[in-house]
């Protein structure tokens, strides 16, 4: 019994050895791959093909189901979501969602800095930069700093010179895409961008953003230096250089500093002559299409500011902000040398030259020269007689328009200047000014030959003719010449026998 029990019992155990191990070890192998905790030991296992899926598309092999899964999505077609306002498609529905508020108007993120809201956050945080002067996005070419990443790609096309976008018109190059589409617009006349308060359009987004500042009475850019505030980025880097004199932009012709490229492209024209703005009613020529725009209004009659004292109305609020001063007095714009105020900049810069005897200004007929350019054009006006301003009532012609102005008032009466000293009126701010040397007793004009002094320069014009000898004026009846216009009329009565 014993043998028995030891020649069963070692047979028993080697089947069992041979047969249930190894179907044991191959479950536990599987079991592996399952759990992945292993993973690294498998991937050194020789057999590795046992575990690799590949997908039936374009037979690329992965190591698990997952992963074959994720791959698989990118070869099914891309589900598109449409607007159901205009043909516009996106293909993710968060980007529908940021798109149809386009046309819900709705704006959902808002500045907690100035209440500016936007469409999607990707907006305001751009804005916030605006606040907190953040500029991450670096140029490594000049160490240049920008709130947009976009804007660096922009910058960059500056060192490079790169313009890929031209235009198929005039052949203008631009470095975006979107400046090319501006442009274009130049030539087709779309102005797409309206506001919604005065109806006023725009050729571009940005022009519609600055514009409506002028309604919300925004200005988001201020200057570090003197606090003042602006509603372009633009405008407020050109005030900047008023502080640092900085004139970056100089003309090879002149050698002027200039402190902008537009004033640049500005002053350029003086020397060209070029004017490529043209009035579609009258003919007219303008340096700059702004010029144009302003122009435009005489012929429409539109004037959208009225002073609140007068009544009188303005095509642009600047004329207004100026004319303002009329009624207040105020001269914000003094001159170094003298200490005489003015209303306006072009009237400061217009005394200097009086001091610098600068006359940049000249008659292409006569050679003489001015100290302006509105001066320029009047004189012109002498040579070749043409007078553009009409009174309505007696149908008399003037070379300018204030010279209209005031002879209009010949019919009305009307006398807005009054001396603050007597009281009297005049129709002319001149006459105005003229009368109140009266009660100072100032006599500005000079003879630099005998040292006399005149209230109006007319006056030193004519007395000027006596060490001159010039007499402009003769009687075309005996011949006699006279210094000034006023002698002539009382001699011709000498003819008449019209007694004075």
């Amino acid at each position: 019994m014993s043998i028995k029990h030891e020649q069963e019992e070692p047979e028993h155990l080697e089947i069992k050895h041979e047969q249930e191990e190894p179907e044991h070890l191959e479950i536990k192998l599987f079991k592996v791959e399952e759990n992945k905790p292993f993973s690294n030991i498998l991937k050194s296992h020789q057999d590795q093909n046992l575990f690799l899926s590949s997908c039936v598309v374009c037979s690329r092999s992965f190591r698990n189901k997952s992963n074959l899964n994720n791959h698989m999505k990118t070869h099914k077609p891309k589900k598109t979501f449409s607007c159901i306002n205009c043909p516009k498609t996106f293909n993710q529905k968060s980007n529908l969602t940021t798109h149809m508020r386009i046309h819900t108007g709705k704006k959902a993120f808002s500045c907690v800095t100035c209440g500016k809201k936007f469409r999607n956050k990707a907006h305001l945080i751009s804005h916030m930069r605006i606040h907190t002067g953040e500029k991450p996005f670096t140029c490594m070419t000049c160490g240049k700093s920008f709130t947009q990443i976009g804007h660096v790609g922009a910058h960059m096309k500056s060192h490079t010179g790169e313009k890929p976008f031209t235009c198929v018109t005039c052949g203008k190059q631009f470095r975006e895409k979107r400046g090319l589409i501006s442009h274009m617009r130049s030539h087709t006349g779309e102005k797409p961008f309206s506001c919604g308060t005065c109806q006023k359009s725009f050729f571009t987004k940005d022009g519609l953003s600055c514009h409506k500042r002028i309604h919300k009475g925004e200005k988001p850019f201020s200057c570090k230096s003197c606090e003042k505030t602006f509603t372009t980025k633009s405008c407020l880097a050109s005030h900047m250089m008023t502080h640092t004199d900085e004139k970056p932009f100089s003309c090879g012709t002149c050698g002027k500093g200039l402190s902008s490229r537009s004033h640049f492209t500005y002053h350029m024209k003086t020397h060209t002559g070029e004017k490529p703005f043209t009035c579609c009613t009258c003919g007219k020529s303008f340096i700059q299409k702004s010029h144009l725009a302003t122009h435009m209004k005489d012929h429409t009659g539109e004037k959208l500011f009225t002073c609140g004292i007068c009544g009188k109305g303005f095509s642009l609020r600047r004329c207004l902000t100026i004319h303002m001063r009329t009624h207040t007095g105020e001269k914000p714009f003094t001159c170094g040398t003298c200490g005489k105020g003015f209303s306006t900049k072009d009237g400061l810069n217009s005394h200097m030259r009086i001091h610098t005897g600068e006359k940049p200004f000249s008659c292409k007929w006569c050679e003489k020269s001015f100290t302006n350019k509105t001066n320029l054009t009047f004189h012109m006006r002498s040579h070749t007689g043409e007078k553009p301003f009409s009174c309505t009532t007696c149908g008399k012609s003037f070379r300018v328009r204030s010279s209209l102005t005031i002879h209009i008032r010949t019919h009305t009466g009307e006398k807005p200047f009054s001396c603050m000293t007597c009281g009297k009126s005049f129709s002319a701010r001149n006459c105005l000014t003229i009368h109140m040397r009266t009660h100072t007793g100032e006599k500005p004009f000079l003879c630099v030959t005998c040292g006399k002094s005149f209230r109006e320069k007319g006056a030193l014009t004519s007395h000027m003719k006596i060490h001159t000898g010039e007499k402009p004026f003769s009687c075309e009846i005996c011949g006699k010449c006279f210094t000034n216009r006023k002698s002539l009329p009382v001699h011709m009565r000498t003819h008449s026998g019209e007694t004075a």
